[in-house]
């Protein structure tokens, strides 16, 4: 069977780096197969999801290359979540609670003070069909939780965690539907995992207890269930959760200028025992991807790591993939003498207006500005001319090292490091640098 994975966002936000790790992985896991990547609009929160969310969500994919097979949306499944409602409730696997959400938290507060597990005590069961009909003719509306069966042991193997068992009795029996008719996430994701024919599902570790409750809402529908596996959090360089961790999204990196390459090359290996490192080929990424080298610590998310990732993989980037990024007038060759000195593309407009001009060169002593005023007259345009130049004025002046090259690159860029000199020289012209030197001679 070919792998199909999924990734269901709910549109009621910007998707932040968690959930970009998410998407990667899974988007991974199917393309090492050759199978499916999914994505599901899980939209069933009518009041807080929203168009614009779910337009960003897929400008995000495709920004990052994660473009998914095919797109479903819950919004627009919810008759096959209400036949399924149906059959549940047909062979008593689904039961109405009454029950306020004080009255729930005061049976929590009970359990804990008396040292007992947190759990839905099921006493909505005990309820007879006159008791239910009166709380319903006082305006009591029920909520839907899903029966577990005592009897039906939960474990699966794990894709990461490994071998995982459950107790069922004790676990609560979840709500799978709230009072006013809308649907929780547990019950439609099943619904779809079944019907898109999902057959792995890769998500966070928080949702582990969700897998065992809906292990067996799979048997309950006589389905397979998928394999899962559940990868460790992010978390910040601190070593926990963090407010920043949640804001930080593609909207955010696109603003700072990251490329979508470096996002992936650290959030593919982030959490696994492979080094990170800046490799651009999402095939090779791809090859080398495998659940198997998924550790079980939370996975640190460094922006420090990003940048320097980042900067690695601008090294990389050809002329033809940044050209309509780059200032006006920067050809090739001025990209590929710059690019070793920029952390992201947007620093070539800084690079280049070295290149255009004007600069301000520092004040130079009287020595310096003999030795430049030579310069100006030995320059001599040729294939090489800071090569030539520099030859030239190493024999005539007996200077070398530090104290040939520094005067020239400071007269001439204003800086004291920068590009090659040997490649931007011939992007700056033979008149300008003539007039740099000349200038910068004459103080």
């Amino acid at each position: 069977m070919s792998t199909v994975t999924r990734f269901a966002p709910s549109p009621t936000g910007r998707l932040h780096v968690g959930n970009i790790r998410t998407a990667l992985h899974n988007w991974m896991l199917a393309q090492a197969s050759g199978g499916r990547f999914m994505l599901r609009i899980d939209d069933t929160d009518a009041e807080r999801s929203r168009e614009d969310y779910v337009a960003a969500i897929r400008e995000d994919l495709s920004w990052l290359g994660l473009d998914p097979d095919g797109e479903e949306r819950q919004s627009a499944r919810l008759s096959l979540y209400e036949e399924a409602f149906e059959r549940l409730r047909e062979t008593g696997r689904i039961y109405p609670a009454y029950e306020t959400q004080q009255e729930l938290e005061i049976k929590r507060k009970i359990q804990l003070g008396r040292g007992l597990p947190p759990i839905y005590d099921r006493a909505a069961l005990s309820l007879t069909g006159d008791e239910r009909k009166a709380k319903e003719a006082d305006g009591v509306q029920p909520h839907w939780r899903f029966r577990l069966d005592h009897e039906e042991a939960i474990a699966w193997d794990d894709g990461v965690r490994g071998p995982q068992k459950f107790d069922p009795a004790q676990l609560s029996d979840p709500v799978i539907r709230r009072a006013d008719g809308s649907w929780l996430y547990m019950l439609p994701s099943v619904i779809d995992d079944i019907a898109m024919g999902i057959t792995d599902v890769l998500r966070g570790e928080d949702h582990v207890s969700n897998t065992a409750v809906q292990m067996q809402m799979f048997t309950a529908f006589g389905a397979e269930p998928p394999r899962f596996a559940h990868e460790a959090l992010l978390v910040g360089r601190e070593g926990k959760l963090s407010k920043r961790l949640g804001s930080l999204g593609c909207d955010a990196f696109r603003e700072s200028d990251i490329e979508p390459a470096a996002l992936v090359a650290l959030l593919a290996r982030l959490g696994t025992s492979q080094p990170v490192e800046p490799i651009a080929s999402r095939e090779a990424l791809v090859e080398t991807f495998d659940l198997g080298t998924f550790g079980r610590a939370p996975a640190k998310f460094d922006e420090t790591e990003l940048d320097r990732i980042n900067a690695a993989i601008v090294h990389q980037l050809d002329y033809a993939e940044v050209a309509s990024r780059l200032p006006e007038g920067m050809d090739e060759a001025a990209w590929h003498a710059i690019r070793p000195n920029l952390a992201k593309v947007s620093e070539a407009g800084d690079w280049w207006r070295i290149v255009t001009g004007p600069v301000e060169h520092p004040e130079f002593d009287e020595e310096t500005r003999d030795f430049l005023a030579k310069a100006a007259q030995a320059l001599i345009w040729s294939d090489n001319p800071w090569g030539d130049l520099t030859a030239t004025l190493k024999d005539s002046t007996g200077r070398k090292g530090k104290a040939l090259f520094l005067p020239l690159r400071q007269a001439l860029t204003g800086m004291n490091h920068g590009p090659d000199m040997g490649e931007l020289l011939p992007l700056i012209g033979e008149e300008a640098a003539r007039n740099r030197l000349q200038r910068a001679a004459a103080g």
